[in-house]
Formats: C-alpha cells, sequence, structure tokens
C-alpha cells in the first residue's frame, strides 16, 4: 500500500493538481465570469418574463441556426444567455438583457464556465475524447489514493491534530498533508466517485450495451425522458415563451426552469424542451418537459423514478452543487483547496525526502519531479492569473495576426504555465520563492487592472449587492496575493544558509 500511494501520487499528482484546482475554482465558475465580462454585471429584474428571451431567439433564427439553447438568469448568472451554432459548426455564445432583451457587447472571452469549467473534466483536450478518459484515469487514482493513505496512516486521528509548522519543511509538509487528507477525506472520495458517476455512460458502456443493444436513442428516452421530431419545412411563429414555461410549471407543480432548448426554430414542427432548475435541492433533478413551440401542447414529459435513476441524479447534484446554499459552495471551495493542498505537500514531501540522495547518486529523478511539481502547482496558479490579467488587459474586439481575443487569453494560460516549467527547471531549489512572489504581483495587479477597466473597484463592489460576486474574486485574489508573500518570505528565510551549515556541507 505504501508502494501504490507512493507512485499512484507522484505519476498522476501534477494531473490530479490541475483537475481539482481547476474544479474548485468551478465551485464559482459564474462569478468568474461576471468578473471576466463586465457587461454581464448586471441587476435581475424582479418582474422577469420569459417573453424577454424572444430577442435572443430571433437572433439565432436569423442565423439559421438548428436549435438554440436559452440559459434563464438567476441571481449567479443575472443575464440571458444564447448559444447556437455558427457558420462553422462550433458554439456561439450571446449575452442578452434581461430587463430590455438587448444584446450585450460581444465579451471576447471564454471565462470560467467555458474555459476552467471544462477544463476540470476534460482538460480541454478533445481529440477522440482523450481528456475524459485520462480525467477519468485520475479520478480512479485518486480513490486508490484515498484507500492506500487510511492503510498506511496508521495514527490517521493523531495525524489530525498534529501540525508542526516550526520544524523543517520536510516534517512541516508531511504534517500538513496528513492533516489536509483527513480533514478533506469524506469530500475526496465522495467527489472522486461521483465524478465517475456522471460520466458512467462514457466509462461504463457495456452496461448500455447489455441491455439496449447499442440502442441510444432508447437509453435517451427512458433515462433523460429525450424527445425528437424532425421539422415540417413550413414557416410558423413560436407562441409567448410564457406560456410555453406555464406549461412545463404545470407537469412539475413547481419551480422554475433553467434552460429552454428550441428545437427547429421558425418551422411548424418546433418543440422546446424545458428542464426544473434544481435550486431548491441537492439531486440535479431531470424534471424535462417538451412543449409544442406552435400550439403549446405538452408533447412529452419525464421524471426520474426508478431508483439507479434517482441515485445518479442525487450523486451527480453533489458534485455539480447547483443548488443556493453559499455556505456549502464556500465549504466545498475551501475542500477543494484542502484537496490541492494534500495533492501538493504530497510531492512536495517526496522530492525533499530524496533531493539530497539522488544528487548524491548523480540521478535526476528528484529533480524531474521537482520542476514538474513547481510547475503543476504554482505554475498552473499563475497561468490561471496570467488568463484573467490578459482579460482585464486587452481591449474589446483585439486580435493579434487574427487570432481573436478569447484565443488570445487561452494561448497565455499555456504559454504562461509552459514558461512556468522552463523555470523551475533553471532555478533549482529557487523556483518555489521566484513564483510565489509572481503570484502575488500578478493577483494584485488582476485586482488593479480590474478596478482600472471597470470602475468596479473593491470598495465601489461590497457597497453594491449586485456586485458581490465581482467584490468576492477581487477579495480572494487579494488574499492570495497575501498568502503568496508570506509563503515566499518564510521559504526564503529557510532557503538562507547560515555559516555552520555552509561548513558542514564543505566537509561533507
Amino acid at each position: 500500500m505504501n508502494w501504490l500511494h507512493t507512485w499512484s501520487g507522484v505519476v498522476l499528482g501534477s494531473l490530479l493538481f490541475a483537475i481539482f484546482w481547476m474544479g474548485t475554482l468551478s465551485v464559482f465558475d459564474k462569478e468568474i465570469d461576471r468578473w471576466m465580462m463586465p457587461a454581464s454585471r448586471l441587476a435581475l429584474p424582479p418582474d422577469f418574463s420569459y417573453e424577454t428571451m424572444r430577442p435572443a431567439y430571433l437572433a439565432a433564427l436569423a442565423a439559421k441556426s438548428p436549435s438554440v439553447l436559452l440559459l434563464v438568469p438567476n441571481q449567479r448568472n443575472p443575464v440571458i444567455t444564447a448559444l447556437w451554432r455558427g457558420p462553422d459548426g462550433s458554439f456561439a455564445q450571446h449575452l442578452f438583457d434581461p430587463g430590455t432583451g438587448a444584446e450585450l457587447p460581444d465579451q471576447g472571452t471564454l471565462g470560467g464556465s467555458r474555459f476552467i469549467y471544462p477544463f476540470h473534466y476534460s482538460l480541454n483536450l478533445k481529440v477522440l475524447g482523450l481528456g475524459y478518459w485520462v480525467v477519468g484515469l485520475c479520478g480512479m487514482m485518486m480513490m486508490v489514493l484515498c484507500v492506500s493513505g487510511v492503510v498506511i496512516h496508521r495514527k490517521i486521528f493523531v495525524d489530525f491534530f498534529t501540525f508542526r509548522p516550526e520544524r523543517k519543511i520536510r516534517r512541516a509538509t508531511l504534517d500538513l498533508h496528513n492533516v489536509a487528507g483527513v480533514l478533506g477525506l469524506p469530500f475526496h472520495v465522495v467527489i472522486s466517485v461521483s465524478g465517475l458517476v456522471i460520466l458512467f455512460s462514457l466509462y461504463f458502456p457495456s452496461s448500455i450495451w447489455a441491455v439496449y443493444r447499442q440502442d441510444a436513442r432508447l437509453f435517451g428516452r427512458e433515462a433523460y425522458g429525450s424527445y425528437v421530431r424532425p421539422p415540417a419545412k413550413r414557416a410558423a411563429d413560436l407562441i409567448s415563451l410564457d406560456a410555453i414555461v406555464a406549461k412545463a410549471k404545470s407537469v412539475w407543480g413547481q419551480g422554475e426552469p433553467n434552460y429552454l432548448y428550441v428545437f427547429n426554430p421558425g418551422d411548424s414542427a418546433s418543440y422546446v424542451q424545458l428542464n426544473r432548475a434544481s435550486a431548491d435541492v441537492v439531486s440535479n433533478i431531470s424534471y424535462v418537459a417538451y412543449v409544442d413551440g406552435t400550439t403549446g401542447e405538452l408533447l412529452s414529459a419525464s421524471r426520474p423514478e426508478k431508483p439507479a435513476a434517482l441515485t445518479q441524479r442525487f450523486i451527480a447534484g453533489l458534485h455539480f452543487i447547483q443548488f443556493e446554499h453559499w455556505t456549502l459552495r464556500w465549504l466545498y471551495f475551501v475542500l477543494g483547496l484542502a484537496g490541492c493542498v494534500l495533492i501538493a505537500t504530497g510531492l512536495l514531501f517526496w522530492v525533499e525526502s530524496r533531493r539530497d540522495r539522488h544528487r548524491r547518486l548523480g540521478r535526476s529523478g528528484a529533480r524531474v519531479v521537482e520542476a514538474v511539481t513547481v510547475a503543476s502547482v504554482t505554475g498552473i496558479l499563475i497561468a490561471t492569473l496570467a488568463f484573467m490579467v490578459t482579460n482585464r488587459a486587452l481591449p474589446a474586439g483585439a486580435s493579434v495576426l487574427g487570432v481573436e481575443r478569447g484565443a488570445i487569453e487561452v494561448s497565455v494560460f499555456h504559454l504562461a504555465w509552459l514558461l512556468t516549467l522552463l523555470h523551475a527547471w533553471a532555478s533549482t531549489g529557487r523556483a518555489w520563492i521566484g513564483q510565489c512572489w509572481m503570484i502575488s504581483g500578478l493577483a494584485s495587479l488582476a485586482v488593479l487592472l480590474n478596478a482600472v477597466t471597470t470602475g468596479d473597484h473593491l470598495i465601489k463592489t461590497i457597497a453594491t449587492p449586485q456586485l458581490w460576486s465581482v467584490a468576492g474574486v477581487d477579495a480572494t485574489l487579494l488574499i492570495a496575493a497575501f498568502i503568496a508573500i508570506r509563503v515566499a518570505l518564510r521559504l526564503a528565510r529557510g532557503a538562507r544558509p547560515d555559516a555552520a551549515s555552509l561548513q558542514g556541507a564543505d566537509q561533507r
């Protein structure tokens, strides 16, 4: 178990950190969106009408899209978000004012919900679905690490209350690793299992094939209540969206929809898929209704009733945390950071316990792992902050050599991440210090640029309820800058050798 725990962590620890880091940020992906998309910093009107979403539907109709997904505004994301396929087949996102229905300027960014969030479960590797399989493997190994970690720590409850930061880095690192592991153990197990359960149809397809004989449509109808009908090739207008929502709510009994998915827009065979929002329940419920877009008749409705479906929805809801509970949302965020600390300290302890021996034997293993660890821990933090700084530094509509603004932000993220790896390899022993200073500088710069480019400084955002999400991002950035400075100073003191240690090193 000790061998399994050690080498599972060393081999996949860097990927696990990236997944946990992006997953932790995804807890507040909508808030990061509002920070990165200033035009979305609006207040949700108290008397919102679903008919306000019609301009978004008409814009998709003018673009001749075969379907349009209309996300209903809420307190976390108070804008109408419309997604439809562009001429090149890719989905384009458009934002609309929830009060007037007017289209907002293109924000030129993927933000948190379209870059950070998908990175968490796919690493944004779309070729052959490779990213999903890598993340799935990491999820399985996280479960292995949790089980083997409990086995090898026989004094697990004693370890929970033992933290000696004044001791040497190696001892303090192991103590912090143990505390973070015990503190977040139930969360780490649940989040790993639930991540696999969400994508069960990808990871365990044989269970579906055995029953449905590869009939994906039948599986979709029974598992998710899917409904499909072809266009009639006859033009017709969409009836009132308020009437369509009222018909769906008559099936649910209570609750609002979280989206309206219009298929065959502008056709007499158009229909709208609606799904009840999960704001008031833990489970990621799927109360789906299909309403005829021209007559308002109910075409199909379903809700999960079988034990397997109900269990899967509940476990998925634990992972997605779409319910409105700010205390639990912050708890998820803190426990996600605890997972990051757990992984980082595990890698660091491995390096610290082998650095001197590998140096004496002429091995490069510890140096390679240390460089990768630095890049995967402080490096990905720097890359994320560079992503946010670029977002606030670039003017609207900016492009470089034909590369659009959103793609520039993503390119800066990956370039910054690569540069941190090169810096970690070149700056042996002091890479942590330099990159901690870089984190503090970029985090502070992001807050400053937000205030300069939007006028929404921290004092203003705290005093304005509709800007509290922006204030939360700014405050978190400043806290990160403060912690990075403290860590850099602490490491600098530990890395400064005294005369006696230098003399002892010469004698050795």
